[in-house]
């Protein structure tokens, strides 16, 4: 009996200290991934705040990024589907009015604007190219964080500004096709959809930049994917005219959570479960696209020289 509760003893002794050691590894892991959070993000807002600084620099020509060009393409755009619509002598297209089409010409123009990568992904070419990539490599902070943190902090600004128009003359042009087909209150979540779409287009535009380890010109890489993603996205029509063999596959594509999708729920054509799938594709759009940077990066890492900086 004496040998038997000994027995007893040591092995919940044992257990003890097992769950002893699991705790305590858990709480050395949380504390671990809160201080990486901290200094994460510590240094993403550093570099969001360069990019605003930068930027604001030059006012004018943020102004004429943020306001003029997307105003001047939403005007045009709303022109030529007024004058399409006209000419076809319908109420409506597609099960949709009038009104829907011209809202979503304005705001696909907005949305469209504060989609594009092509000025970071240029920068980040010309750094590889041109070996300074060499001075970001050496500071505590990654390349990829580097340009997300300024991506993200230029198109927050950006949106900031920019939404002011199309917000702007819905509320002061009441009983408007464009106003009446506008629900201002689903804004937010539409933005925030959008948000989570540029982290997929800056990993899309570094997986863009790393062929620059590899080729000495990368540029045509850069226009050949925005005309595609032009097309994916939603920013020339609405993807629901798209025909029938290949709507589904333009619907489940992430991209199309840049203008169709948020565009789309915020004018009404629309419902959340469209906020749902988008959700859910650019979910697994982000991993699969971020495995194939991570193989690109690391590849053009171990060829890298480091000649030029």
């Amino acid at each position: 009996m004496t040998s038997t509760g000994s027995l007893k003893s040591t092995l919940a002794s044992i257990r003890a200290s097992l769950m002893a050691a699991i705790v305590a590894a858990i709480v050395a892991a949380v504390v671990a991934a809160v201080v990486k959070w901290r200094l994460f993000c510590r240094r993403f807002l550093s570099s969001a705040q360069l990019a605003v600084i930068s930027q604001l620099e030059y006012r004018f020509n943020f102004f004429t990024d943020a306001v003029i060009q997307p105003t001047i393409v939403g005007l045009i755009e709303v022109t030529i589907w007024s004058a399409i619509l006209s000419s076809t002598g319908q109420s409506t297209l597609n099960g949709f009015t009038r009104g829907s089409y011209l809202a979503y010409a304005l705001w696909a123009a907005f949305f469209a604007r504060i989609g594009a990568n092509w000025m970071y992904e240029f920068r980040m070419v010309e750094e590889i190219e041109s070996g300074s990539v060499n001075s970001i490599l050496s500071r505590p902070i990654s390349f990829f964080e580097f340009y997300l943190g300024q991506f993200l902090g230029y198109k927050v600004l950006t949106s900031l500004t920019s939404f002011i128009v199309p917000i702007t003359i819905t509320l002061s042009l009441p009983g408007l096709a464009i106003s009446d087909s506008t629900i201002l209150s689903r804004l937010p979540l539409a933005f925030a959809l959008q948000l989570l779409y540029l982290v997929l287009v800056h990993i899309v535009s570094f997986s863009v930049a790393s062929i620059a380890f590899f080729l000495n010109r990368t540029y045509g890489f850069t226009v050949a994917k925005n005309i595609i993603l032009s097309m994916l996205t939603g920013e020339l029509f609405p993807l629901d005219l798209v025909p029938a063999p290949f709507k589904q596959i333009f619907l489940w594509s992430p991209f199309a959570n840049s203008v169709y999708v948020p565009v789309g729920y915020l004018t009404g054509r629309l419902g959340i479960d469209a906020v749902e799938r988008g959700l859910l594709s650019l979910g697994i759009g982000i991993i699969i696209s971020g495995f194939i940077a991570s193989l690109l990066w690391s590849a053009g890492c171990r060829r890298y020289s480091g000649t030029g900086a």
